[in-house]
Parts: structure tokens; sequence; C-alpha cells
């Protein structure tokens, strides 16, 4: 359990962690690739730890030298793991090399933790399956552990039902190795971190807009090594943004950030609210910053965050806010590492508010100007994203206590001490 204490006031810059997703991408793509890559600012994360121990078990050489990594592919490519390729608590890992494995001849085994294993790979498995790879799994959206039979692949094109940035690199790391191009639309942008990676790797992607989507198409390929720069999360950067929203004196900066427009969706929805939140473009990198703020409801739509990941932090901020936040059609919620729908429910009245669900939706009634969040004791269901949303909370109100507060290792091992060294 991991007791947080109400911080004085904040001041400072923060670096999160490298992106999470675009780190999981050049570790495969550099794994795939035709000599060796250099990798630096991945996440430490123990998700990325194991996506390299993946394409390690998969035959790549992986060579850690302080802050870099170097990875490179071995002679004839990847080929099978006789051991299980271990995704411990990543989707991440898990979905994406589905995609990879697809397109390597024979059997490999995918396993994860009792949190990953609970979460649908059915939504992988059935364009795959188009493709000509054979997947397995426990029950009809078949959890892990997970059987693909790689082999040869054919190009498909396919609509994504649910937006899900997950599917769509699945299907065109898949598509790498596929006969005929391969297609992939979506109704909902979702982030274009795999489009991003390939073209820096060389490979020939062609993206248009459809509707209020897009259509992705890839030209199989091999990708070609590089020296990767992996800036900084966007989605840890949201912890920050809310945190100096709500604060009563803050002032602080997250630097060296992506800024891709379907990563920063929270920034969008903070400002709505009245917070005094922005980005700052540096060329290469961008930086945020947010000071304490008033805050009022809004109306929050899961296309405006296709991923939903910052919907916890974004609950907090409803809590801090003046009036009624809906928060609409975030059904993924349930599908994520905890069912994060019921989870942010219960944090909001933990912290004093009221909260409810309405089908797909749930609303906050917050707190208002006064801002006095409840001391608590929350349960995080062992995920990252509600332990970090929980401390955001209580060091910005009267403090808490968090079961399962050792989980944020999967995304940001760092993550209470860049808090305190804040105050």
């Amino acid at each position: 359990m991991r007791e947080v204490t109400p911080l004085g006031p904040l001041r400072g810059s923060v670096r999160v962690p490298g992106d999470k997703s675009y780190s999981h991408r050049a570790v495969l793509l550099s794994a795939l690739a035709e000599g060796p890559s250099t990798l630096t600012g991945l996440s430490p994360g123990a998700d990325v730890a194991a996506t390299l121990d993946a394409v390690a078990r998969l035959g790549a050489l992986v060579e850690p030298d302080e802050d870099r990594v170097r990875v490179r592919a071995p002679a004839g490519g990847l080929r099978p793991s006789d051991a299980p390729l271990e995704c411990a608590n990543s989707g991440t890992t898990m979905r994406l090399l589905c995609g990879v494995v697809a397109g390597i001849a024979g059997t490999h085994r995918l396993v994860g933790d009792a949190s990953l294993s609970r979460r649908p790979m059915d939504r992988v498995a059935t364009p795959l399956r188009l493709m000509g790879a054979r997947v397995s799994g426990l029950g009809p959206t078949l959890h892990a552990p997970l059987v693909v039979e790689g082999g040869t692949l054919r190009g498909i094109e396919y609509r994504v039902p649910v937006p899900s940035a997950q599917v769509k690199s699945a299907v065109l790391f898949a598509g790498l190795d596929a006969r005929g191009p391969t297609t992939v639309v979506e109704a909902v942008r979702t982030r274009t971190t795999t489009e991003d990676a390939m073209r820096a790797a060389g490979l020939a992607l062609e993206v248009a807009p459809e509707g209020g989507g897009r259509r992705v198409t890839l030209a199989p390929g091999r990708p070609v090594a590089r020296t990767w720069s992996v800036p900084g999360d966007p989605s840890q950067a949201a912890f920050f943004a809310v945190l100096g929203a709500i604060h009563d004196d803050a002032s602080l900066e997250v630097v060296s950030l992506d800024a891709a427009p379907e990563r920063v969706g929270f920034v969008g929805v903070l400002a709505r609210m009245g917070a005094r939140v922005a980005l700052h473009d540096h060329g290469a990198f961008h930086s945020l910053t947010a000071l304490s703020s008033a805050l009022v409801a809004t109306e929050v739509h899961s296309h405006e965050i296709p991923s939903v990941d910052e919907v916890p932090i974004l609950t907090v901020a409803a809590c801090a806010a003046e009036g009624v936040s809906a928060f609409r059609s975030m059904a993924e919620l349930r599908v994520k590492e905890s069912d994060r729908f019921a989870g942010s429910i219960e944090l909001a009245r933990r912290l004093g508010a009221a909260a409810w669900a309405e089908g797909d939706d749930f609303f906050v009634e917050g707190l208002g100007a006064a801002r006095r969040f409840a001391p608590f004791h929350l349960d995080a269901g062992l995920d990252h994203r509600m332990v970090m949303a929980a401390a955001v909370a209580g060091a910005a109100g009267r403090g808490g206590a968090i079961d399962g507060d050792e989980t944020v290792a999967t995304s940001y091992p760092h993550f209470f001490r860049d808090l305190a060294l804040l105050a």
C-alpha cells in the first residue's frame, strides 16, 4: 500500500518516460530490419521490457548499453521461439506480436499475467485469420494463452469495428509479410504511431481521409535499420497537466513530448474546462505547461481520446470542476488493464464526488471551487493508470492510500519520485 500525502506549492519541470507506444513499435521494426538499429529514450517500464524480451526470444540480438539499446535481427529473420512469448501485463506487446508472428512460419505461444489474460484478443485474431493465420485462445473472445500458427499471409482490406490503434497496428505488422497490399480503414482516427514509425523505417504507406476516419494502405516490405530517438509519452504528461490545473498553487512543465493530434486530446478537454494548459512547439518535440486553474464541467466523448487512456485522470479533473461532467461512449474502458469504467466511478466517489453510470456513459458531479477531496483508500486493481490518477488526487487534495501501487512499474517506474520532486 502507498500512502500519498498532500503536496505544498508545486514548481518545476519533469521529463516523463519515453513514449510507450512508439517504443514498442520501434523495437519491433528494429527486430524485423536488416542490419543493427540503435534506440534511445525507450520507455523504461515493464511493458516495453516485455517486447524487448519477446524479440530476443524470436532470435533478435538485444544489447542494452547505458541509455540506449541496440537491436539486430538474426540472419534469415525472426524465427519461432521454443519458449512462450511472455507479454506480462502489456496488451500492446501481445496484440502487436500477434501481427508480427503471423508472418513467421511455425507455432507461437503468447502468454500474459492474470490481468492481461482477462483481456479480449478476438479483435486481433479476426483480421489475422482473414489474412491466413490460425489464432486460438480461451473462450469465445480468445483470452490468453494464445497460439498463433504463422505462415504465408495475404493482404486484405479490413474495417476496424471498434477504434483501436493496437488492432490497426497488428494488421499492418502482419501486412509486412503478406502477398499484396494491406489496407486498414478506421471510422475514428486513432494514434498514428505505427504509420509514423513505419515511414521512418522506410516502408511504403498511403494514408487518406475517409469520412471522420482514415484509410491506411501498406505495401509489403522489410524495414530498414536506423537510429531511433523516442519522444516523451503524452499520456503520462496528462497526469501532470491535471495535477497543475487542480492544485491550489502550481506551475508545472513537462518537456520533450510527442504531440500528435490523436495523442493530446486531453489538452483540449482540459482547456475547455478552463484549465490554463498549453502545448509549446520546439521543433522535434513539444513541451506542456499547466497552472492552477478554476475548472468547470464539460462533456468528453471517446472520439476525442481514441485510446481512452487519459479518462481516469480526466475523471479527477471532473471531480475538481464546478458542475456535472459527462463521459460519453466509454465502453472500451471496461477491457483495459482493469475495468477502468467502474474504477473511474469508484475513484470519483472516494474523493467525495457524486458519480453514476448510464449505459456506456458515466457522469461526475464535481466538488467545485473548494476542491476539498476526501482522504481516500483505493484498490487500484493492479492498473498503473488508476494508481497514478489516484496519486494525483491525493497530492492535490487531502492525501490517500493506494493498494497496488507497484504496478506503475509497467509504464512509469519513477512516477512517485518525480511527483515528490515537484514539491
